[in-house]
């Protein structure tokens, strides 16, 4: 995760582009559609601005209006902004084959992802499974980081004041019965889970679903992304799973990790 940026002097910069960014970053994976009031107030807009901003990315392809209807949403031409980072990452490049290791009879999925906010972005994944659960994760989907193991184990390797802004960064939801969302709960896990060098989630983010992560981290032992795998829960108990999974995770995470530190670091600072 990248330290935030130094202020940038307001007279060099474009700020109806930065609206127009406003814009798109109103529409989130919970609420994919809009209407132009709706998105006015998300991106702290007049109406009528919101309006202009909409047509115009309409016009470019960046937004679709819903037929029939007064409602907006992101298209698909948004992914190649961020597809077209990711491309560049060694980050995908050197994990790919590592994934496909670790996919096979136990576990369905491998990913990995990255912290970008208070959410983590998938920036690669290898699936064989997980359909018959409902879960579609694709690259450039994304989780909570609170409730979930690769977010979880990227916080643990940073400082407390980081732990905290990012968990405060979003509206901590019960998601499943195992979710956990208090503030002190969550700190003593992350500790915990730094003493482990792994984090285990027991369908905190997805009911049926066990997932283990471990930190990939950088020269400096700074987490740039975690490497994680996730099973059905219906096929073993959770210490099974655990048991079966722990090792090569953990040495999967490592294995990137060095790999990373032969090219001079982590190549994916545009995600």
């Amino acid at each position: 995760m990248k330290e935030p940026s130094a202020p940038v002097d307001a007279k060099n910069t474009v700020q109806s582009l930065a609206k127009g960014f406003k814009v798109l970053q109103a529409f989130t994976a919970q609420e994919p559609e809009l209407t132009m009031a709706e998105v006015a107030r998300k991106a702290g807009l007049d109406n009528a601005t919101a309006f202009r901003f909409l047509n115009t990315l309409v016009s470019l392809g960046y937004v679709d209006k819903a037929e029939n209807s007064r409602m907006f949403r992101l298209s698909l031409k948004v992914l190649d902004l961020g597809f077209h980072a990711l491309a560049r990452s060694d980050l995908r490049t050197r994990a790919r084959p590592i994934l496909r290791s670790l996919v096979g009879e136990v576990n369905e999925a491998a990913s990995i992802g990255v912290l970008d906010g208070s959410s983590v972005l998938y920036a690669e994944r290898v699936q064989a499974g997980l359909t018959q659960l409902g879960v579609d994760v694709r690259i450039g989907s994304r989780v909570p980081a609170y409730s979930s193991a690769v977010g979880q184990v990227i916080l643990a390797w940073l400082p407390r004041e980081t732990q905290i802004k990012v968990l405060d960064g979003q509206p901590r939801l019960q998601l499943t019965p195992t979710t956990l969302t208090d503030m002190d709960a969550l700190l003593a896990r992350l500790q915990q889970i730094r003493s482990l060098g792994y984090a285990l989630s027991n369908q905190e983010t997805v009911s049926g679903l066990y997932v283990l992560a471990a930190p990939v981290l950088d020269i400096d032992g700074m987490p740039v992304a975690a490497l994680s795998v996730a099973a059905p829960a219906h096929r073993s108990s959770l210490q099974q799973f655990e048991e079966n999974t722990v090792r090569a995770v953990l040495d999967a995470a490592q294995q990137l990790s060095k790999s990373l530190h032969a090219t001079g670091g982590y190549a994916g600072d545009n995600l």
